[in-house]
């Protein structure tokens, strides 16, 4: 139920980092440097992946040393140091310093995060050694819990004519929660430790295996694929499609969080690597249509065959890398999940930048864009929006290479196959 919580709370937070990414950008942001807001928000917003990376690839090789119950408990604290920094940061400094105050909160709330994935992945391995796959797609379910009601929640508090400090505020009361429940609770090893398998066997597994780097690279690609659209559907998506860009999130998460329950029924008639295969194909085809979407029928349509295709990826990438390589533990599970971080810190700066670009390009230059309005404005932003996602739907495109030679290779020896670590011992 911890694990469940915590995973819960990096969701919500997540949702309402993008929900209140536009109130941001506008009350901050844009008087500050207009032509370079979006990658302002981007930069801001992906920094929290950058702090989740750094704690995870800190972290993982560590966590039997440190103990879970205390990674899990220093995660609620960085929740409620980030999004507190986050609120209060107009009434710490002036507005031309603000960036590097969100910034630094959004960094803060990503190291919880990264503490959060660091530590319940790895218990949920230790407790299902032979179902992971489907185990870490049942936990990971809980994320985009988080996200459809820090999204909902979001979209009424914004109807209500509540600010975005109270929509952000949120991520406080289950981090509270969790902190309080983790205290007095025993954890066990990890699978790696209880096996036998020292440290330092475990951080050198890395050069016996060259292959897991083909598994990090794949990560790289899979995340952006994922997270980064998702990150941005609010601030780029809400004008061209006609209803809230929040609640495509939504309803994409909802979806995530039926279907990662039935992950299972879908490993008895295909391998895991089979099950990455064909969602890159709907991937790539539902971010080419959500960058032609243009009303909320089409929007939801793009937005399913989106959901549909990233639904699986991120725990099914780290059940995989778990399954192939059991000897590097903790360890491998968190450079995957750092592999995929970076990856999102980089890449959204990156596409705020395109659709900045865009949006210029379009109007004539940034004082012709500044004096934009209505329907023109409309038109200026859904070109940039077709522009940003077309541009991200080539890495699902690149994936399915990568998992198709993998997937052949599987099936000329035979087939998936799954590695115990007690195998690996004898």
């Amino acid at each position: 139920m911890i694990s469940l919580i915590a995973l819960f709370t990096s969701g919500l937070s997540a949702a309402l980092r993008a929900t209140i990414a536009a109130d941001i950008q506008g009350d901050y942001l844009d008087s500050i440097d207009l032509a370079r807001s979006t990658i302002m928000i981007g930069e801001i917003l992906g920094i929290s992946f950058f702090g989740f990376a750094c704690s995870l690839f800190i972290a993982s090789p560590l966590l039997d040393a440190i103990g879970m119950a205390r990674m899990i408990f220093v995660s609620a604290l960085c929740f409620i140091v980030g999004t507190l920094l986050v609120i209060f940061a107009d009434l710490i400094t002036t507005t031309e310093n603000i960036y590097w105050y969100l910034w630094s909160g959004m960094l803060i709330s990503g190291i919880g995060w990264g503490l959060v994935e660091g530590t319940t992945n790895p218990l949920t391995t230790t407790l299902y050694p032979e179902d992971k796959t489907n185990r870490l797609n049942i936990l990971h379910a809980w994320w985009p819990a988080g996200l459809v009601i820090g999204g909902l929640s979001g979209v009424g508090l914004s109807y209500l004519e509540f600010s975005w400090k109270v929509q952000f505020s949120l991520v406080l009361l289950p981090s509270v929660i969790y902190a309080f429940m983790v205290i007095g609770v025993k954890f066990p090893l990890t699978e790696r430790a209880a096996s036998g398998v020292s440290m330092s066997e475990m951080l050198t597994e890395i050069i016996r295996q060259p292959s897991f780097f083909i598994w990090l690279a794949a990560m790289l690609l899979t995340a952006a694929s994922e997270l980064a659209p998702g990150q941005l559907v609010d601030l780029v998506l809400t004008r061209t499609v006609g209803m809230d860009g929040i609640l495509l999130l939504v309803y994409v998460s909802g979806l995530m969080f039926v279907m990662r329950h039935f992950s299972g029924v879908i490993l008895k008639v295909i391998s895991p690597v089979g099950l990455l295969w064909c969602s890159c194909v709907f991937a790539a085809v539902g971010l080419y249509l959500l960058s032609i979407a243009d009303s909320p029928v089409s929007g939801l349509f793009a937005a399913t065959v989106w959901g549909i295709g990233v639904c699986y990826m991120w725990p099914t990438m780290l059940a995989t890398a778990s399954e192939r390589y059991p000897r590097g533990g903790s360890f491998f599970i968190g450079l995957m999940g750092a592999a995929g971080a970076l990856s999102i810190n980089y890449v959204l700066p990156e596409l705020g930048g395109i659709f900045d670009q865009a949006k210029q390009e379009f109007a004539g230059g940034i004082e012709a864009f500044s004096l934009l309005e209505g329907e023109q404005l409309n038109l200026a932003l859904v070109s940039a929006a077709q522009t940003t996602f077309q541009s991200i739907a080539i890495l699902p495109l690149l994936l399915l290479v990568i998992f198709g030679a993998v997937w052949w290779n599987d099936r000329m020896k035979g087939g998936y196959k799954p590695v115990l670590v007690s195998k690996t011992l004898d």
